[in-house]
């Protein structure tokens, strides 16, 4: 389980394909500190770690499933990736819960610079099946846009809007979003939930 408080934007440094899968090798800061099968938020998918390299690297395997339904098989050498490690259950919850389970993707359609913040807007295929999943959002609620924990506004049921402060701008991949960036959104688990819940009530 994650919290959607993202450690640090690392760089892809190398992308190998077998077969239907692909090897990421991330460079991060805190590679040293990892293990062998240890969970990593990638983007907000969850991953393991299968290797770790020289130079504080690592690399992990994302299957066929986790590149069709989100980003990271859109990844290239020297792109940007959001981490996060999972949650100490001693830990403070600061974000909301996650469980790097990515639901699907979104496209930027907006950057607006708002005094001092900025503005994101994304839009995403939707079904009426998906909504009665839980695979929407709601005003004020939460949401995960890759691997970040963020608060929705002016949700539409195709679209909603986050603002980034300036040091999530620049400690996240957000830095390097614009319009036309495919991300991953994680619906709220709550909500999947209670949608579950109403469903199951209605049989």
């Amino acid at each position: 389980m994650f919290s959607g408080i993202v450690e640090e934007a690392a760089t892809v440094v190398a992308i190998n394909r077998k077969d239907s899968n692909i090897d990421l090798t991330i460079r991060c800061s805190f590679a040293d500190e990892l293990h062998i099968d240890q969970s990593i938020a990638h983007n907000g998918v969850c991953l393991t770690v299968v290797n770790l390299g020289p130079d504080k690297t690592y690399t992990v395997t994302a299957i066929r499933e986790t590149l069709e339904r989100s980003n990271l098989g859109l990844l290239k050498e020297g792109d940007l990736v959001n981490l996060e490690r999972s949650m100490l259950m001693n830990g403070r919850l600061d974000g909301h819960i996650v469980q790097g389970h990515v639901d699907t993707t979104a496209v930027c359609t907006a950057v607006e610079n708002a005094d001092g913040s900025t503005y994101f807007t994304f839009v995403y295929e939707t079904t009426p099946e998906m909504v009665a999943k839980g695979y929407m959002t709601v005003e004020k609620g939460s949401v995960t846009v890759n691997g970040v924990s963020l608060t929705v506004c002016d949700s539409t049921p195709r679209s909603f809007r986050v603002a980034i402060i300036p040091y999530t701008f620049e400690h996240t991949n957000f830095r390097a979003i614009q319009t036309g960036t495919r991300v991953n959104l994680e619906f709220d688990i709550i909500g999947k939930y209670l949608a579950r819940l109403t469903e199951l009530r209605n049989l």
